[in-house]
């Protein structure tokens, strides 16, 4: 039989999270992983937030203050890897909940990156396993339609290993 307190404990935070929205519940348990929890890793798709502003985080993983930053320290090789970067950018940086293909490119084109089909490069990295990318909607019914991406936990893992240099 369970622990009462536990069955407490779960009450209480149904109580608690369940007025917030969904993006402030991730946060707070995003926080409340890291600060009772630190050998667990986080068991859905979505990225913990990270501060900004060129400061460590506390996650040990530097934050960068500019997108040419970023691409600088992760040095991506690829159209995948330079689309994956974007992406990162775009959700732990900037953080948002999800981003658009054409804001990606934008943001890549700016620093001399531009790809000639990020929708390719993004259909690459949700096809990998685990996907580093999910598609949440398509706008439109032609094969150019708006698509709007989120990027997964192992997507946002391959970026900081990246950044540190590590082999993936």
């Amino acid at each position: 039989m369970p622990n009462d307190a536990e069955i407490e404990a779960m009450t209480a935070m149904m109580q608690v999270l369940d007025p917030l929205a969904e993006d402030v519940r991730i946060r707070v348990l995003g926080w409340a992983l890291s600060r009772f929890a630190k050998s667990i890793a986080p068991v859905n798709d979505a990225p913990v937030p990270s501060p900004r502003l060129g400061v460590e985080a506390k996650d040990g993983f530097p934050t960068f203050e500019t997108f040419a930053e970023l691409m600088d320290a992760a040095d991506p090789a690829t159209d995948r890897a330079r689309a994956l970067v974007a992406a990162y950018w775009a959700q732990i940086c900037e953080g948002q909940p999800s981003f658009a293909a054409q804001a990606l490119n934008t943001n890549l084109k700016d620093l001399g990156h531009r790809l000639a089909n990020i929708t390719v490069s993004l259909e690459g990295l949700k096809s990998e396993r685990p996907s580093l990318i999910l598609q949440l909607k398509k706008d439109g019914t032609s094969r150019q339609a708006r698509k709007t991406y989120k990027l997964t936990v192992e997507g946002a893992r391959r970026v900081r290993a990246m950044i540190a240099k590590e082999e993936i």
